[in-house]
């Protein structure tokens, strides 16, 4: 099974908790992908493309793979990278 999934890449907790509040707060994803956003991704509001199993961190795909299209992760996702904000986009 492949995915499509966006994400916000930030160095600290704190940083990825705020943009969960912002992202709960009714702001663009995409927007604050292109303003926070630590990963080259970034620049496409964080758009990361499709992608199948083993291609990501394991963390990452198991948060990612758990969500429904549309869905946002409830809480930041840690992996050697920094902290992720995930959305499942197809």
């Amino acid at each position: 099974m492949k995915i499509r999934a966006s994400h916000v890449l930030v160095k600290h907790q704190y940083e990825a908790e705020d943009v969960l509040r912002a992202l709960n707060l009714g702001k663009s994803f995409e927007e604050l992908a292109k303003r926070y956003s630590t990963c080259p991704s970034g620049a496409q509001g964080g758009d990361l493309g499709v992608f199948g199993p083993g291609r990501m961190d394991q963390d990452f795909e198991e948060a990612a793979f758990a969500l429904k299209v549309d869905e946002t992760v409830a809480k930041p996702v840690r992996t050697r990278f920094g902290y992720h904000i995930i959305k499942r986009t197809k």
